[in-house]
């Protein structure tokens, strides 16, 4: 069963782990990797990526990008979102925070914000304006 654009918008919303999937070159099948995203209803769905990262570099050269969603219980059901890139901005802590809290148990986030910062440098926030979507529960009806 295909969901409501009220049910898809808050599949979106949940912390789940997305498939990022960019065309990175003409002779190749999408690159596919996962990532963490952050998404509200009506807006803007955003990443954070390292600024010389492969996957930021197919997404810079194509504008645009798709992001799934999933889960396997208590239904498979699932969102895909696809659509231009709207702007990238510099990273700040606060959107490192943001989408470190979704992800992770409250007192891990301030650690993984530091750890990242030391270990993994800077990050980009690449910013998708949903255009495209497709949506499916699978369960009993």
């Amino acid at each position: 069963m295909v969901l409501t654009k009220e049910e898809r918008e808050e599949f979106l919303a949940q912390p789940h782990v997305g498939a990022l999937s960019v065309v990175e070159r003409p002779d190749r099948a999408p690159l596919v990797v996962p990532i963490w995203y952050q998404y509200t209803p009506g807006g803007e769905l955003w990443v954070r990526t390292g600024p010389d990262a492969r996957k930021t570099r197919a997404i810079l050269a194509a504008g645009r990008f798709s992001l799934l969603a999933q889960r396997t219980s208590p239904t498979v059901r699932y969102v895909s979102v696809e659509g231009p890139v709207t702007r990238t901005e510099p990273d700040t802590d606060e959107r490192s925070l943001e989408m470190a809290s979704r992800y992770l148990p409250p007192g891990a986030a301030e650690e993984f914000v530091a750890y990242e910062r030391k270990e993994l440098g800077e990050h980009l926030t690449v910013f998708l304006r949903p255009e495209h979507w497709l949506s499916a529960d699978l369960g009993p009806g």
